[in-house]
């Protein structure tokens, strides 16, 4: 079964060839808006950026403004109806616009590499786990600055929910993305949750690490990072089936999240990522090791 590509990689991928189509037919932005009757020029930016579900109809204008015919012009109208696609958003209705946007990295994946440095991955959580997650940073959403009607209108309840339905990608029938996790030490400490949550949390952990598409390795406190290489935060990196879609590395921040497709950021962390993989112990020891740890948080 052909993987279902990821809507918010088709619209990068889709932002970038109108953004080469209008420099090379030598229009600026608001001589393209101006020409094809758009009210607002922001809108022209917005595709480009891949930061707006794009309208086909508006494709279709672009390209005849920027005459692309034949065959180049049938693989941008397919790559726009899949950057369009919404039929996620009803399995996904509850999620933030946050959620949203892991959910349109993770389900389009062929390979999710994660690295948790202080809490356990979204896709690795137990409902406890998660609601301790998300209630831990709700006093800060009282705070002017980072309050949003987003935030307003989902319950933890509804995060919690959202994020369990996430992880149904680790075990759908067709297809599952390889992933695989190195867990800081730090990450499975007393600190990020109570410690009946966390020795559920860690029992699930071997759980999961049991299935073919799963590989957790446990970094311990004392593991030499190549060169005493000192990781700052965590982060995840995505895989996509289509070379056309860049791998892409995400950074979760407290305030907002830092999405990164540049080919020279991404081989950085690539190779982060495997002095962190090489350090950390092997799948079967980190079983081991979270056998032993599951009573002693209790």
């Amino acid at each position: 079964m052909q993987r279902t590509p990821s809507p918010v990689m088709r619209r990068r991928r889709l932002g970038l060839e109108l953004r080469r189509l209008r420099i090379a037919a030598g229009l600026t932005g608001d001589q393209v808006v101006e020409q094809v009757g758009w009210a607002a020029k922001s809108k022209l930016s917005r595709l480009e950026n891949g930061k707006s579900r794009p309208d086909l109809a508006d494709i279709l204008d672009l390209l005849d403004l920027y005459q692309v015919r034949g065959e180049g012009r049938d693989e941008l109208v397919a790559i726009a109806r899949e950057a369009g696609n919404t039929r996620w958003i009803r399995a996904y209705a509850v999620m933030t616009a946050r959620q949203r946007g892991y959910a349109e990295l993770e389900g389009g994946a062929t390979q999710i590499r994660e690295y948790a440095a202080a809490t356990i991955p979204g896709l690795l959580q137990t409902p406890e786990y998660a609601r301790i997650r998300i209630m831990s940073s709700r006093p800060l959403q009282t705070l002017p600055s980072q309050r949003n009607e987003d935030d307003e209108r989902h319950d933890p309840q509804a995060e919690v929910e959202a994020r369990m339905a996430r992880q149904s990608i680790l075990t759908r029938e067709a297809d599952p993305p390889a992933y695989e996790a190195v867990l800081d030490e730090a990450a499975l400490a007393g600190r990020s949750a109570p410690a009946d949550v966390l020795s559920g949390q860690i029992h699930h952990l071997r759980a999961v690490a049991s299935l073919p598409n799963v590989t957790l390795r446990v970094l311990p406190r004392e593991a030499r990072v190549g060169e005493f290489f000192q990781p700052q935060h965590g982060f995840s990196i995505y895989t996509f089936a289509d070379p056309g879609d860049l791998p892409t590395v995400a950074v979760e921040a407290l305030a907002s999240d830092l999405t990164l497709t540049d080919r020279t950021a991404a081989s950085r962390y690539a190779k982060v990522y495997e002095w962190l993989r090489s350090a950390a112990l092997d799948p079967v020891a980190t079983v081991d090791w979270l056998s032993r740890h599951v009573n002693a948080t209790r």
